[in-house]
């Protein structure tokens, strides 16, 4: 009678030892490894979170970046200097030190790497974990750009030197980035200029011309031509955001469209079909305005019949596809493959645009243009609906 007691006691016993086992085991996958390989994790871990900060420029990130530069070095206090004025400090010490901060980095800024001893670092608190400190100097495009100082209770080991010497070439490195993406974002700038410059002096002198021709024979006409004139301009010519969404965009373009149909008459004619969860996604700003400006341009200019243009702008899941079609005059394609390269000009942004659509999402994402002579033009890109840093303003 005993016995079922018993087998129910094993049973108890060994599903208590699986449950043993089994966290055991949950609780050695979610260790990484060996303690080297936690270290490893640590230090890269601490790296990445460094990065961002920095990739805005030592200005900017160092106050952020400082305290997880300082935990790869496990110094008890770490400065950071542009050659001019302390940066940043973190750590201990700072009431007592941070003054000396521009003495202690003096050799540093002047390139390479310099240690520093008890007699150099001076303090009345006998306490006080800072005494001695490595400087090393941050470059960036071969040039000081300021120094990281990291300070210690100890004579540094030659370890030590080392490894400020690593950190503040990855700070360098960093700060290289930051430089690289300024300019970067001035080439941008720079571009929509251009694309201002090419659209902006033939457009205006038709769209004023249209406008002028409904003055006396239609007032009311020619008032609301201005109001989107002005509209289109002042979005054109906005100052602010390398982003916009394509909403807004389009707005913009059916603004321009307004006016050139004001112009050509019953020669030009739209479609525009837009699937409204497509609206939101964000685009680089007049990446679109130029293609239809050329498709009304080089597609229906000098020619006498009636033209076409269709814009579309499709969900395809992560994506936004959009295509500006038009049934024009059409052109070669190695002439178009030319436009797109820089080799055979620019019609109106073509090669712009492409540029600046491989710049942000990659080289997946440029521009597609088929064309031939008589068969009009069909330009089509991709968007994703998501992309880190993409925001439209």
């Amino acid at each position: 009678m005993e016995q079922p007691v018993i087998v129910v006691a094993v049973a108890v016993v060994a599903v208590s030892l699986a449950a043993v086992l089994l966290t055991r085991l949950v609780r050695s996958r979610l260790v990484l490894g060996t303690t080297e390989d936690q270290t490893t994790y640590r230090i890269l871990h601490t790296t990445s979170l460094a990065s961002p900060e920095l990739r805005a420029g030592l200005a900017a990130g160092a106050d952020k970046a400082v305290r997880h530069l300082r935990e790869l070095l496990a110094t008890p206090a770490m400065a950071l200097t542009d050659g001019d004025d302390v940066v940043t400090w973190d750590g201990v010490g700072a009431n007592q030190h941070v003054h000396d901060v521009r003495r202690h980095a003096a050799r540093a800024l002047d390139g390479g790497t310099d240690v520093l001893g008890p007699n150099v670092v001076e303090c009345d608190r006998v306490d006080c974990p800072v005494r001695h400190a490595v400087a090393a100097a941050l470059t960036t495009d071969e040039r000081v750009a300021g120094a990281l100082i990291a300070y210690t209770s100890a004579r540094p080991s030659a370890g030590l030197v080392r490894a400020v010497e690593e950190v503040a070439r990855f700070v360098s490195g960093q700060l290289e980035l930051a430089e690289f993406d300024r300019e970067r974002a001035k080439l941008a700038e720079a571009e929509i200029r251009a694309l201002r410059a090419q659209i902006s002096p033939h457009f205006i002198y038709n769209a004023l011309g249209a406008i002028a021709s409904y003055v006396r024979t239609d007032p009311e006409h020619a008032r609301e031509l201005l109001l989107e004139f002005a509209d289109f301009t002042r979005y054109s010519f906005r100052r602010h955001g390398d982003f916009t969404t394509l909403a807004e965009e389009l707005r913009s373009i059916e603004r321009y469209l307004t006016l050139e149909k004001a112009r050509f008459g019953d020669r030009l004619s739209v479609t525009l079909r837009v699937a409204p969860e497509v609206l939101p996604v964000a685009v680089p700003f007049l990446c679109l305005q130029p293609l239809v400006e050329n498709a009304v341009r080089h597609g229906l200019e000098g020619r006498a019949d009636p033209g076409h243009i269709t814009i579309i702008a499709e969900d395809a899941g992560n994506e936004a596809l959009i295509s500006i079609d038009d049934d024009g005059v059409g052109m070669d394609p190695e002439l178009a493959r030319g436009l797109l390269t820089g080799d055979a000009g620019d019609r109106v942004g073509l090669g712009n645009v492409d540029e600046r659509l491989r710049a942000v999402f990659g080289d997946e994402y440029g521009l597609v243009i088929e064309t031939a002579h008589g068969a009009g033009t069909k330009v089509s890109l991709r968007v994703p609906k998501y992309r880190p840093g993409v925001h439209a303003t």
